[in-house]
């Protein structure tokens, strides 16, 4: 895994490139980068005869071109989606349509975010197992950023596919009603369990270290709900607007639309909790919070 580590000094990520990882494992980043997907979304290719893609990402043409190439002289068996976002999964269906390739997914209703172009040929299940002479891939459900979200955990290199779940350089945005705080740090724990020396993500360069990353941001995440309770103690209620700048004080301005929507998750975790409670208004900013029990 030498050759790994090595790739994991790289600065620049390249978009159309097809960069070599590991022996089993090649990247192909899209060109839609952003605030939210940093350097673009990362197509992952997983074996060297017979492959698998993971997240094929947009639809863009001289992104699908790129994957193709590096799929030639290659049997495409599986595209496989690690959810179904609009960053993540339209351009699975030009690959099927050039290669023949199952598509693989889980389905959820459209709550607004979902690619709703997405069709799979298979459902996944957790313990999902996709694998050949070459290697074995196996799915595990992660929900939290949002239902329908799976891990894949390539057992020959130890090297998880985190998708949204884990993501380089910052933190996944929780989106309720599909997105689900608790579900996301029990599924961080599940994660533990795996053993895994890499992380892989959907966004940024593979990390080292993955139970450290993984330790980091369960403490992250428990951190901030501790500013959540501590912030009753300046405002006893308040509506998520006015609790937003005293539990998110240490963030850059411009990020504060998408903490919001995370103090909402924080919030609703606490409330399932039995820990807040809300008071209903006309919207969900008007909600007006308070901790159980205090005035």
């Amino acid at each position: 895994m030498a050759h790994l580590k090595s790739k994991l000094l790289e600065i620049d990520i390249e978009p159309g490139a097809v960069s070599e990882v590991s022996p089993l494992l090649r990247r192909v980043t899209a060109p839609n980068p952003s605030v939210m997907t940093g350097p673009g979304t990362n197509a992952y290719i997983v074996g060297r005869k017979e492959l698998a893609i993971i997240d094929p990402g947009p639809s863009i043409s001289s992104h699908v071109s790129a994957m193709l190439e590096g799929c030639s002289g290659a049997r495409l068996r599986w595209i496989i989606v690690t959810h179904t976002h609009p960053d993540h999964s339209p351009a699975a269906m030009l690959l099927a349509e050039a290669t023949g390739a199952e598509l693989v997914g889980a389905m959820i209703e459209n709550d607004g975010h979902q690619d709703t172009s997405f069709q799979a040929d298979r459902q996944l299940q957790d313990g999902d197992v996709f694998a050949n002479d070459e290697f074995t891939l196996r799915a595990v459900h992660t929900p939290g950023h949002v239902g329908n979200h799976y891990c894949f955990f390539l057992e020959e290199e130890k090297t998880l596919f985190t998708g949204d779940h884990i993501m380089q350089g910052t933190t996944v945005v929780v989106i309720p009603p599909s997105g689900d705080m608790a579900d996301y740090l029990h599924s961080l724990e599940k994660l533990k369990t795996l053993n895994a020396e890499y992380l892989a993500p959907a966004h940024g360069h593979v990390m080292l270290d993955a139970d450290s990353v993984i330790q980091g941001l369960i403490d992250h995440r428990l951190a901030r709900e501790a500013k959540v309770v501590s912030a009753f103690e300046k405002c006893s209620s308040g509506t998520l607007d006015q609790l937003l700048p005293l539990v998110y004080d240490d963030v850059d301005p411009k990020v504060l639309p998408v903490a919001k929507i995370a103090l909402w998750s924080h919030l609703l975790k606490l409330e399932t909790d039995g820990r807040a409670s809300k008071q209903a208004g006309a919207t969900i900013e008007q909600e007006i919070w308070s901790l159980t029990g205090s005035a």
